[in-house]
C-alpha cells in the first residue's frame, strides 16, 4: 500500500503490517492515515473475517509515535498539526477497540506508546518472550495517552500508577498480569499461529485458535512487587510516593506495619523501591504530577473514549510546554540525557495545575458533537 505499511487480504484474513523497521515502526502521521483507511475499507468487506496486526522487522511491533515528528511540530510552533495527529491517532485506537471483526495484535518485541494504542485495545493481544511493553512518556516530559491511561487505570491495585510514573517496561508475564495482553505465544510459533488463523480449522474462532498456541510465561516481577507498590503508590501526591519509596527502601517501616506488608529486609524489593524513587526524582515534575492525576481520574471514567478525550486535553496542553520539547531534545535529538525541567522541583509545580489542565477544554474534542463510537 505504501512504504510505511503493507496490507493484504487472503483466506479471509486481512493482514496489516507496520513497515518502518529502520525506525522501529514508529508511527508517523502518514501511517495513522493509511491504517485508518485500511480499517475503514475492511470494516464491511465480506472477504475479511478477521484482521491480523503486526510489525515488520525483528526488533518490535512499534516503538510508539514518531517522536522526531512530534518534536518538529512542537519546536516550530505547529501545535495545530500536532493536535490533528493526536485526534486521528485516537480515533484509530478507538476504531480498533470497537472493530466489528476480531483484531489479533502480535506484540512481538518492543511495543510502546502509540504501539500500545494500536495493539493494546485489540480484541486479542498476543505477547512473546521478546515483548517489551511500556508507556514511557514521562521520560520525555509527557504523559501516557492513546488510551494508555485507561489501561493503566484498570491494572491491579496501584501497579498502573507505578507503570505510568516510572515508565516501567513490562515483559510478557508483566503485560499479562497488568491487563495489557491476553495470550503468550513463543515467537517461533507465531508463524504457525498465523497459518492456523488463515486455515481456521476447528475450533474456529480466532480466540480459540490463539488458545491452542497459548503458553504460560514465567512469574511476573510486577505481580511479586504488588504489596509494596500498592503501599507506596497509593500516597496522594508524587512527593509522598517518593517519600514512601525511600522509607520502604531504607527499612524505616517495620515488617508488621500495615503500610508495608512486604518484609522490609527483602533486599530485592528494597533495591527495586530505591531505584524507583531515584528515577522519579530525575523526571519532569510537571509530567509526573499531571500523570498521577490522569491515571487516577481515568479510574472513574465510563469507557476508553472518555479516557481518550481526557488525554487529548492533556496532550494539547503538553505540546506547547517547555518540558516536552526539552525531554525529546535530551532523549532523542541531542541524546545528552540531561533535561533541564521547568519547574525543576515538585514543590514548584503550580498548585492545582493537573486539575486545571484536565478540566479545561481549550480545543475541539476528538469526537465533536458527542460523536464517539458506542461501546455496544
Amino acid at each position: 500500500m505504501s512504504d510505511q505499511i503493507s496490507a493484504s487480504v487472503a483466506d479471509g484474513v486481512g493482514h496489516v503490517t507496520l513497515d518502518r523497521p529502520q525506525a522501529l515502526n514508529a508511527l508517523s502521521y502518514e501511517m495513522i492515515r493509511e491504517l485508518t483507511t485500511v480499517f475503514e475499507l475492511w470494516r464491511d468487506d465480506p472477504e475479511v473475517g478477521l484482521v491480523v496486526l503486526d510489525g515488520a522487522g525483528e526488533r518490535g511491533f512499534s516503538a510508539g509515535g514518531d517522536i522526531r515528528e512530534l518534536y518538529e511540530y512542537a519546536a516550530n510552533g505547529n501545535a495545530r498539526l500536532a493536535r490533528e495527529f493526536f485526534r486521528s491517532e485516537y480515533r484509530l485506537d478507538a476504531m480498533i477497540a470497537r472493530y466489528p471483526k476480531p483484531v489479533v495484535a502480535i506484540m512481538d518485541g518492543i511495543t510502546m506508546g502509540g504501539g500500545v494504542g494500536l495493539a493494546g485495545h485489540a480484541a486479542i493481544r498476543v505477547v512473546t518472550e521478546r515483548s517489551r511493553v511500556a508507556m514511557p512518556e514521562t521520560r520525555i516530559g509527557f504523559t501516557p495517552d492513546v488510551g494508555g491511561s485507561w489501561l493503566l487505570a484498570n491494572a491491579p491495585g496501584e501497579l498502573g500508577v507505578h507503570l505510568a510514573l516510572n515508565s516501567r517496561t513490562m515483559d510478557a508475564a508483566d503485560a499479562l498480569h497488568a491487563g495489557f495482553a491476553d495470550s503468550f505465544v513463543p515467537s517461533e510459533r507465531v508463524p504457525h499461529l498465523l497459518e492456523a488463523l488463515a486455515e481456521r480449522a476447528d475450533p474456529g474462532s480466532p480466540a480459540e485458535i490463539v488458545m491452542l498456541f497459548d503458553e504460560t510465561p514465567g512469574p511476573s516481577a510486577l505481580a511479586l512487587a504488588r504489596d509494596w507498590v500498592d503501599a507506596c503508590y497509593s500516597a496522594p501526591t508524587v512527593g509522598e510516593i517518593i517519600a514512601r519509596l525511600h522509607a520502604f527502601a531504607e527499612g524505616r517501616a517495620g515488617g508488621s506495619s500495615s503500610a508495608f506488608p512486604t518484609h522490609p529486609l527483602d533486599p530485592a524489593a528494597r533495591a527495586y523501591a530505591a531505584a524507583a524513587a531515584d528515577e522519579l526524582e530525575t523526571l519532569s515534575p510537571t509530567a509526573l504530577t499531571v500523570t498521577l492525576e490522569s491515571v487516577r481520574r481515568a479510574r472513574t471514567l465510563p469507557n476508553l473514549e472518555a479516557a481518550l478525550e481526557q488525554e487529548f486535553r492533556l496532550v494539547s496542553w503538553f505540546i506547547e510546554q517547555h518540558d516536552l520539547r526539552e525531554g525529546i531534545r535530551a532523549q532523542v535529538i541531542d541524546k545528552d540525557r540531561s533535561p533541564k525541567w521547568s519547574p525543576a522541583t515538585l514543590d514548584d509545580v503550580e498548585s492545582g495545575l493537573a486539575a486545571r489542565v484536565l478540566d479545561t477544554q481549550v480545543h475541539d474534542p476528538v469526537w465533536p458533537d458527542a460523536a464517539a463510537p458506542s461501546a455496544d
